[in-house]
């Protein structure tokens, strides 16, 4: 049976945006944006558990008039959110940058445009570490967490779109993911992450009958490990080109190199999409 959850349900939606909202979108306040973002998502999983429901019920019999309902306004407000932080992005130059980036959209762009303060960020490694991105990082038993949770969700959020746009000729991250991950691939399989693969067997408890020990034993990263790494390398360059472009931005100069390539020269620079 083919059924339409969002246009196949008769019921007085949400109110639509109208002019004076969206204009009152672009004066939202960081704080504002930050809590209509995580509404978004809050109200994004109850608009999927309830299709989840709905879905169910035409298995057997026709779902109740309640959870149809309720499914259609989570789904008007989630587009309404989306309209309101769309109007917010467009009002910040960083905003329009961000949202020229293929997989970053207006929630996860406002989001970024939210947590994120270039005031406080003199560096990318700022930027990193806040986003739970430093590996040298430990969040100890009774001390406050050293990354914030919300930003770090961003971007993994922000990771996966890149992945999701890997194919796409215009994914610039997505083909860094890519690019990277048939690097890891390689270096993973003459064993030059052995150290770590032992290591993690060291302290971590696997069991041995699981797919990642099996990987680990053998002085390897188990595809998930590689997938990971290679995401979190696009994200890293994605948050070092938006620092970058934020920068120049607030004070008009270019923004001083990440740690690695200023003092360690473990990389050549690659340049901001522009």
């Amino acid at each position: 049976m083919n059924f339409s959850l969002e246009n196949n349900v008769d019921i007085i939606p949400v109110g639509k945006l109208n002019k004076d909202l969206r204009q009152a979108a672009e004066t939202l306040t960081p704080s504002e944006a930050r809590f209509l973002v995580d509404s978004y998502y809050t109200i994004q999983s109850h608009r999927t558990a309830t299709g989840n429901q709905v879905l169910a019920a035409f298995d057997s019999s026709e779902p109740n008039e309640t959870i149809k309902y309720f499914h259609k306004q989570y789904w008007e407000l989630e587009k309404n959110i989306q309209k309101i932080l769309d109007a917010y992005t467009k009002a910040h130059p960083v905003g329009e940058w961000l949202r020229s980036i293929k997989g970053i959209g207006p929630v996860i762009a406002a989001g970024l445009l939210a947590h994120i303060d270039i005031t406080k960020a003199p560096t990318v490694g700022h930027i990193w570490s806040y986003a739970g991105l430093n590996p040298n990082a430990k969040w100890e038993k009774g001390q406050k967490r050293p990354w914030n949770a919300r930003l770090k969700v961003l971007c993994w959020k922000a990771g996966e779109s890149f992945v999701k746009v890997s194919n796409n000729p215009t994914g610039v991250y997505g083909h860094v993911y890519a690019e990277r991950k048939a690097l890891e691939i390689e270096r993973n399989e003459v064993g030059l992450f052995a150290d770590q693969a032992t290591l993690i067997l060291e302290t971590k408890r696997l069991g041995k009958d699981t797919e990642a020990y099996k990987w680990y034993s053998q002085g390897m990263l188990p595809p998930a490990h590689i997938h990971a790494r290679a995401k979190r390398y696009a994200v890293k360059l994605f948050l070092s080109h938006l620092h970058e472009f934020w920068y120049e931005y607030e004070y008009g100069e270019k923004p001083p190199l990440p740690y690695p390539i200023a003092i360690q020269g473990h990389a050549h620079k690659i340049d901001r999409p522009s």
